[in-house]
């Protein structure tokens, strides 16, 4: 188990904010775990006794409509926190998380994240300053979806995945979604996310493998209306 004084991942989120002594003393109570793709992580209406720190992978974080139908809200990558909203605001979880590849989270307990928040003051302003970018980063997912087509949200997050995640070996995105994944990050139906896609495959946009997307043309992509 790796200690967090010495984790790099830490550099991407709030946690770099704190003292040596104080990652000494998490680092002393934190617990690692692996989850396997597919695997709940937490569930809309948990209560959640601690934060999580992704050290490797990728979750999506949704939240269930009043029809039954999964809404993906955001999808976090390695080096985020989750839960942190939770324990400010000392309420359930309003969205689900589950693993889209294997991951390596660790657990820090409720306690520890609270002392720190009340203790160190460049600690709670990064905190702050992170779930104010996430609240912008949802103002402009409501504008989007209700300014732009349908066709424009899906060929934007298939530049999002490809600028934020990259590519494999064989240039294919590094991000797997189900078609189903991306009509729900986009607001539409699983057929109408297939539709556009083949049509964006038609025009030589993208190349497809069963699930995988390769991006050949990112300035079309960027020019679709």
């Amino acid at each position: 188990m790796s200690k967090c004084e010495q984790c790099i991942i830490r550099q991407f989120n709030s946690l770099k904010a704190l003292t040596k002594e104080e990652l000494l003393r998490i680092s002393g109570c934190k617990t690692s775990r692996i989850i396997k793709k597919g695997e709940l992580i937490f569930e809309e209406g948990d209560m959640l006794n601690g934060v999580f720190c992704v050290k490797d992978g990728v979750c999506k974080l949704s939240k269930l409509s009043a029809n039954g139908k999964d809404q993906i809200v955001k999808l976090v990558v390695k080096g985020d926190l989750l839960g942190q909203r939770c324990l400010i605001g000392n309420e359930s979880a309003n969205l689900s998380a589950v693993a889209l590849n294997d991951m390596e989270v660790c657990f820090i307990p409720k306690s520890e994240i609270l002392q720190d928040l009340n203790n160190n003051t460049n600690f709670s302003m990064d905190v702050l300053q992170k779930m104010a970018q996430d609240l912008k980063e949802s103002d402009n997912v409501i504008v989007n979806m209700a300014q732009k087509s349908v066709k424009q949200r899906l060929a934007e997050v298939l530049i999002y995945l490809y600028e934020n995640f990259g590519e494999t070996e064989d240039g294919m995105l590094s991000v797997v979604l189900s078609r189903e994944d991306y009509a729900n990050i986009v607001g539409t139906a699983t057929e109408s996310a297939i539709r556009i896609l083949s049509q964006f495959k038609k025009e030589k946009f993208i190349s497809t493998d069963g699930k995988r997307i390769k991006i050949l043309n990112l300035k079309a992509l960027e020019q679709v209306e």
